[in-house]
């Protein structure tokens, strides 16, 4: 018998916590515990083998009968979830899995999180076999490197909270690895806390100075300034090579271009003209950054690159570029990844290969490019494309060895030249680059917005929130863009809302949706932002809300006093694992009726304090109302298929005297409870409430009983209270500072 803590293999069995996982293991198996981690209950998953070689797949034992959720690649750079009981559900590269376990007699019910991990120059990741066998797939990128130890493949980890669970697994890999950072540990970027725009849908690679210029106008003049811009592909100076063929996507980047030099092109010089280079800085990039900064009160300023600088990489034989001595590399594709979506960018870089930067002389070269954006004013990057590295490990010492050479480069450059840790990770779902991030704080956190692909929308919502169990542990997942003018616009903006994610968009200059826009965002710019990354509610964590016909999803996080939980239904669309590629199976989904419960809000004991008895007010954003929930009650909720909800979860407080009083907060914005940064119920003054919240328009609380009087910033207010719901209605003005808290007190 193998024996972890609380983890243990024995006649055939991985039995967690007294109850049995994994039937039919093989004998190879080793368990070993973890030592000073935070989790009693986990210990790494190994094997014994005399084999080598740079790819070998172990089966480890048979899972059947447990509902099960895993994150896996279905293309080279995203991930997306799936469901099932069974271990031949469970898809090549799969780097995420959750097993419920079944009810005891106390009715308690422990989930099971295996994390392959990396080990030396391997990788490993789970997948399934036609005999329902859970295997670890092990993989170096490498042909020449080829021994393994095999003993600490997969760390498992048990308990009764999945999300505790999760995060302290991933924390005691972090202790265990020593690579990487979790994301409570990182610096958050301040480009989160405000609105922004980025000009990718707006210009794609036809980006202009101008262009940038045009839409912040626009923006602007609708009352909504963006603080961030993203200056997505199309800055660069980039050239493809004479025999390379040309592979210009539907959005118009060209797959074939590498970069030529690391300063911008002739669109973003001043008086710039095509196949003219000015030297001169003031007449560079820096002279669209001071205007936008100046004239359009933008905080912050990003463009894009690619982490090998563009998507072929860096043209070799320059003399703009020489000193990074790029070479010519052809990318190969692991067989998993292979088995799943193709890809036509993929497929390009290996037709025409990709210039890349020797791993000695990249910290150079991303300081040189970083060091000239900072001093144009620049304030980050996001850096896209990052997992055709593991497509580039032979010859490298593997693909682990290449990705923590190329990202302690990156992060070293980030930290130097962006002090507010200024970069938004993209295309990076890969372990081998999670595993080796100690700095990064902000990741997309699936695939693109698609505009135009009517399958992908409800698609986007359930793939960011399951992805986000996984990614949220490393960094603050980003939601992506999307067009306040849209179909699907609303849908986006309030998953945007529960997701405590940066908050921009895409918008064409003069097509913008002002009156959605305010539900997201403050006069002066900013948003109330959730605390956590939103991730599904823990009824929803094993059930399939784009598939099973009967599932609302529901994502749920923290506000610094109440919690918020955002309701989708996503039925009808998902990615088709037969044909690999997203698609609408269910044209007329039907309406779904599920409910809402205090408890939704995972984590919202913790904020609402030891003397909270359960109770709860739960405000609805679409029908602008309130209802009383009782500890253990549930309100139901409906939707038609691409419809949404949100609702405030607010603890009730129970002021002296019986009197009880819960704040919404700004009831017009989606996520209304951010607007509430302070509360004080327990004053000296009997029956007072203090509050500092931040923003304008109508706020909204419950009281049982009519307040007395209301007053903010010591001048008193009117105010509206309805007898039969409790519910408290008044108004406040637009500060006029940026970020400022109003204190309101409210006598009962």
């Amino acid at each position: 018998m193998t024996v972890g803590s609380g983890i243990s293999v024995s006649d055939g069995r991985l039995n967690v916590l007294g109850e049995t996982i994994l039937t039919d293991v093989k004998d190879n198996v080793i368990v070993t515990p973890a030592t000073g981690g935070l989790l009693t209950n986990g210990a790494f998953i190994g094997v014994h083998s005399d084999q080598t070689g740079s790819r070998r797949v172990f089966p480890i034992g048979k899972l059947r009968d447990l509902r099960f959720m895993c994150v896996f690649r279905f293309k080279l750079w995203w991930m997306t979830q799936r469901m099932g009981s069974c271990g031949e559900e469970i898809p090549y590269e799969t780097q995420f899995l959750i097993v419920e376990g079944k009810e005891d007699q106390s009715s308690a019910i422990n989930y099971v999180v295996f994390l392959p991990i990396l080990e030396g120059d391997f990788r490993a990741v789970l997948q399934g076999n036609s005999n329902n066998e859970l295997e670890i797939c092990l993989e170096s990128g490498d042909p020449d490197v080829k021994e393994f130890d095999g003993s600490h493949l997969v760390f498992v980890a048990a308990g009764s909270d999945p999300f505790d669970v999760i995060t302290n697994a991933v924390k005691t890999v972090e202790g265990h690895l020593q690579t990487f950072s979790h994301r409570e540990r990182k610096k958050m970027p301040d480009m989160l806390n405000w609105f922004g725009w980025c000009t990718w849908d707006a210009f794609y690679t036809n980006v202009t100075a101008d262009g940038v210029k045009q839409g912040l106008e626009s923006l602007e003049k609708g009352g909504i300034p963006p603080k961030f811009v993203i200056i997505d592909d199309g800055w660069q100076s980039v050239g493809m090579d004479p025999t390379s063929e040309g592979a210009i996507a539907d959005n118009s980047a060209n797959f074939a271009n590498r970069l030529t030099n690391i300063k911008e092109n002739h669109k973003f010089q001043k008086n710039g003209k095509e196949g003219q280079r000015v030297e001169d800085p003031a007449m560079g990039i820096r002279h669209i950054v001071k205007q936008v900064k100046d004239q359009h009160s933008v905080k912050y300023v990003y463009v894009w690159h690619a982490l090998a600088g563009y998507w072929g990489g860096v043209k070799p034989g320059l003399v703009e570029t020489g000193q990074y001595e790029s070479k010519m590399s052809y990318p190969v594709s692991s067989p998993g990844v292979d088995s799943n979506e193709p890809c036509d960018a993929f497929n390009s870089i290996a037709k025409n290969g990709l210039g890349l930067v020797n791993p000695e002389k990249v910290f150079s070269f991303y300081n040189d490019l970083h060091s000239y954006l900072s001093s144009a004013g620049i304030d980050g990057v996001k850096v896209d494309v990052q997992n055709i590295l593991e497509t580039l490990g032979a010859g490298h010492g593997g693909r682990v060895k290449l990705a923590r050479k190329y990202h302690q480069a990156l992060e070293a450059s980030i930290s130097r030249n962006f002090p507010d840790n200024g970069i938004i990770s993209c295309m990076s779902h890969n372990t081998d680059g999670l595993y080796s991030s100690k700095r990064s704080a902000v990741i997309r956190a699936s695939d693109d917005f698609w505009p135009r692909d009517p399958a992908s929308h409800t698609i986007h919502i359930a793939s960011v929130a399951y992805n986000t169990v996984f990614l949220g542990e490393f960094m603050q997942p980003d939601w992506d863009m999307f067009h306040s003018v849209h179909e699907m616009a609303e849908y986006h903006g309030a998953a945007r809302a529960v997701g405590g994610c940066a908050l921009y968009v895409s918008d064409k200059p003069g097509q913008h949706d002002f009156n959605l826009l305010r539900k997201l965002v403050l006069p002066d710019g900013s948003i109330l932002r959730a605390k956590l990354p939103g991730r599904p509610t823990r009824d929803c964590l094993f059930s399939d809300p784009a598939r099973d016909g009967k599932t609302l999803l529901k994502i749920w996080n923290l506000n610094d006093h109440n919690g918020v939980v955002g309701v989708f239904n996503c039925q009808g669309a998902g990615w088709c694992k037969n044909e690999k590629r997203n698609l609408i199976h269910d044209e007329q989904p039907d309406t779904i009726t599920g409910i809402i419960r205090a408890k939704d809000v995972d984590y919202l004991p913790r904020i609402a304090g030891d003397k909270w008895n359960g109770d709860a007010i739960v405000y609805s954003h679409i029908h602008g109302d309130l209802v009383y929930l009782e500890k253990s009650t549930s309100l139901s909720v409906t939707l038609k298929t691409r419809e949404y909800e949100v609702f405030t979860v607010v603890p009730v407080s129970e002021i002296s005297n019986k009197v009880a009083f819960a704040p919404i907060g700004l009831i017009k914005m989606f996520n209304s409870g951010g607007a509430v940064k302070e509360l004080n119920c327990e004053v000296e003054s009997s029956g007072t409430i203090q509050m500092k919240v931040r923003g304008c328009g109508p706020f909204g609380a419950y009281s049982s009983v009519r307040p007395k009087r209301i007053q903010v910033d010591g001048q008193e207010v009117e105010f509206e209270y309805e007898e039969a719901s409790g519910f408290i209605r008044f108004d406040l003005r637009v500060p006029e500072e940026e970020m400022y808290l109003w204190n309101v007190v409210v006598e009962l």
